[in-house]
């Protein structure tokens, strides 16, 4: 494997959607300005000029290149019914042999399939297609209500929104929360959700001046570490608390406090990362008072401690972040 741990190479073959090719391309291609490291050094890897819906696009690289990278993004194909090329799995296989991170977008997930790559471990991809992976891989463990799966150096992403929160997500692995925020904000998306969250959300963050949430969301995103009930949301957003639960189910896909929740261990994270402060302090924070309690909700919700999780983004020399200039 090369030895640039910012190299990322994205898979190219005819008939992939141009959607998630260009998505790709524009997270991982496009530096943001507050970035204080190095950003990665893209490629475009495929075995000749291909076809991505009304776009012919000419390759920087063979797919031999694959093999050479650190992270392998494959992006979706336009008709999962057919087999992948078998020159794209067997180069996607040969890459994480190598020890790549490969990731799928939408329906991506059936080339890594046939490489062998899912066998054993949980996956998803488009809803929509989702029964045609589990039929086609029975070994593989399809999960078709989630939005992405980290299995480390195997992700998996269901379709269109879902792959740009796969690609912010390895962002956020590699460089940190404040910089997926920036490149979020600059790509005009919501920074951060879950993957575990479900696939059939209408829309992840309201932003219609009309929509009744609207102004709720970022107060309550300034009060974190205050005290809030689903009636003081309710009170604030004029509703009552039945309301304002169907109006949170159909604008988040989940529930006011499970919301709630969830951008309290989002403060957290970044607090973890950008601060000395002690865990105890964090947890006030974020509002979620204890250091245990922090402990018990964090680890509950992204599989380590808040410790572990700090010396990760803590380290002395990070994978992504080095003082080199950028290529």
């Amino acid at each position: 494997m090369t030895s640039d741990p910012r190299s990322v190479a994205v898979a190219a073959t005819d008939g992939m959607l141009h959607f998630e090719l260009a998505l790709a391309c524009e997270v991982f291609g496009s530096a943001p300005a507050a970035l204080p490291g190095p950003w990665y050094d893209l490629r475009v890897c495929g075995r000749h000029a291909v076809r991505a819906g009304r776009f012919l696009l000419e390759p920087d690289s063979g797919l031999d290149e694959l093999a050479r990278s650190a992270t392998v993004i494959v992006p979706a194909l336009a008709d999962a019914g057919e087999d992948p090329p078998a020159d794209l799995v067997e180069a996607v296989r040969a890459a994480h042999e190598a020890g790549a991170r490969v990731a799928s977008l939408c329906t991506g997930a059936f080339v890594l399939a046939a490489a062998g790559l899912l066998d054993g471990l949980r996956a998803t991809t488009h809803w929509a297609h989702a029964e045609l992976l589990a039929a086609r891989h029975p070994r593989v463990e399809v999960d078709p209500d989630v939005l992405y799966v980290d299995n480390g150096s195997v992700l998996t992403s269901a379709g269109k929104a879902a792959a740009m929160d796969l690609c912010l997500h390895l962002v956020r692995r590699d460089h940190g929360s404040a910089i997926a925020n920036v490149v979020a904000r600059r790509l005009v998306v919501p920074p951060h959700r879950a993957g575990g969250q479900a696939q059939f959300v209408t829309t992840p963050v309201p932003d219609q001046d009309g929509h009744p949430l609207a102004a709720l969301f970022p107060w309550v995103l300034r009060r974190l570490d205050q005290p809030l009930t689903v009636g003081d949301l309710a009170r604030q957003a004029n509703m009552s608390s039945r309301h304002l639960t169907r109006h949170f189910r159909s604008a988040t896909g989940t529930t006011p406090l499970q919301w709630l929740l969830m951008q309290r261990i989002r403060r957290a994270q970044e607090l973890l990362e950008t601060t000395d402060d002690t865990i105890d302090t964090v947890a006030s924070a974020a509002g979620l008072g204890t250091a245990t309690t922090l402990r018990r909700h964090f680890q509950r919700a992204l599989g380590v401690p808040p410790d572990a999780y700090r010396r990760t983004f803590r380290a002395p020399a990070p994978t992504f972040t080095s003082s080199t200039s950028p290529p």
